[in-house]
């Protein structure tokens, strides 16, 4: 019985140190990457003080993370990117610009500015053509061209 303890307390010290250090890396990338098997190398532990073999222990704790991953990643990604405030080109997301040449996709044509700026311009739909002075929203930056839409009511 003894070695049995033994064995048991070093998978506990083992899922115990896991999750320290899954934690210590959160802390130090705070990228919401590891905080997940954290919590399922701490029921690990639980698990190997009720002295479930290793492969328990080690399927609890997937599990375990794989189910924190898909049920709690998203509510917390959405609360904490609530406040982010966007910067340079993502500021022109949903904006407002007005055609300085026709944009066109099929012919390779379109110039917009927006703030200011131009930018060359393409439709997010190839069959639509925003004739000059056309106001449109910006939906997308892609490389150095808004993609933009009719403009919204």
């Amino acid at each position: 019985m003894g070695a049995f303890l033994q064995f048991a307390d070093a998978d506990a010290v083992f899922w115990l140190a896991a999750m320290v250090i899954l934690v210590i890396i959160e802390i130090a990338t705070m990228g919401l990457y590891t905080i997940w098997f954290a919590g399922g190398s701490l029921i690990a532990f639980f698990v190997s003080l009720m002295g479930f073999n290793w492969w328990v222990q080690l399927g609890t704790c997937l599990v375990v993370s794989g189910i924190l991953l898909l049920f709690t990643r998203p509510a917390v990604q959405k609360r904490l990117n609530k406040e982010r405030v966007k910067t340079n080109v993502d500021s022109l997301i949903g904006e407002k610009a007005r055609v300085l040449e026709a944009i066109d996709n099929i012919a390779g044509t379109g110039r917009a500015v927006v703030n200011g700026q131009e930018w060359m311009a393409r439709s997010i739909d190839d069959a639509v053509v925003f004739p000059k002075d056309a106001v449109v929203t910006i939906v997308e930056i892609s490389g150095v061209k808004i993609i933009v839409k009719k403009e919204e009511e």
